[in-house]
């Protein structure tokens, strides 16, 4: 390199890295067919709880920037028709967890061979070792959600009163507990909280009452009617058949509209 082309490329790496500086965090795009639902359909309430501490690890996951809800774009559309039937019924969606970059799986991975269990991570797992969860088919290395077509949703009564925050100092206690001694999450009472690692987690968990099962019965009629697909241990979980593909590992951005 001769000294005038080397005094060239300093001067372009000195713009390149003031473009940098410059640049708004939010301004990455989003791959190719992949959305934020906000702009698809900005009533859905979102929880995304894997961007706090609000969650069974307690703290964010990698690759969470921001809680935000990103599916694939036909995946949003149908949580819209969702959405709008059920809002006719003064109900709504709200999005515990959308797409998920394949390395908050991995998080996930070794938080579970990190060989402690706190007393909050145990709220999330009263009977299951965590280093269970994986072979139990509770918790995958490799999820749907990385694929944009798998989410983790419940209800919300629009008439009911959901000013119940949850306060991390508080000790709640477990997931299979009653509503009112469990950490709100300021929906429908479905029988357990999200993300309970307790066969009373199971969609069709003969355990709880009549009016938790009336809920969930709800929930997996209104999103059949759009072709997605319950998974049987996890009452909120569930997914798009064919709408999936290659996991991506892309962290995901703010929504900058």
């Amino acid at each position: 390199m001769t000294a005038g082309t080397g005094i060239v490329a300093r001067a372009a790496l000195v713009v390149l890295l003031t473009i940098s500086i410059l640049a708004p965090a939010g301004a990455q795009t989003l791959p190719g067919g992949f959305v934020h639902l906000r702009d698809i359909d900005p009533t859905i309430i979102q929880d995304i709880r894997y961007a706090t501490s609000n969650n069974f690890v307690g703290r964010p996951l990698a690759g969470y920037g921001a809680g935000e809800c990103v599916v694939k774009r036909e995946v949003g559309l149908r949580l819209k028709a969702v959405q709008q039937e059920l809002a006719a019924q003064n109900l709504s969606l709200k999005m515990f967890d959308c797409y998920r970059p394949a390395r908050a799986s991995l998080d996930m991975v070794k938080w579970s061979q990190n060989g402690r269990e706190t007393a909050a991570e145990r709220r999330y797992n009263p009977k299951i070792p965590k280093t269970e969860l994986f072979r139990l088919g509770y918790i995958a290395s490799r999820s749907q959600h990385s694929t944009g077509a798998a989410l983790d949703l419940t209800l919300v009564d629009l008439k009911a009163d959901n000013s119940g925050r949850y306060e991390p100092s508080k000790a709640y206690a477990d997931c299979t507990a009653p509503v009112e001694a469990r950490a709100p999450e300021a929906s429908v009472d479905m029988g357990t909280g999200y993300d309970c690692t307790d066969a009373k987690g199971h969609t069709g968990a003969a355990s709880i009452n009549p009016e938790q099962r009336a809920w969930r019965r709800r929930l997996v009629a209104a999103m059949a009617k759009q072709g997605f697909v319950n998974y049987a241990k996890e009452w909120w979980h569930f997914s798009l058949p064919g709408a999936g593909g290659a996991a991506y590992d892309f962290p995901i951005p703010p929504r900058t509209k």
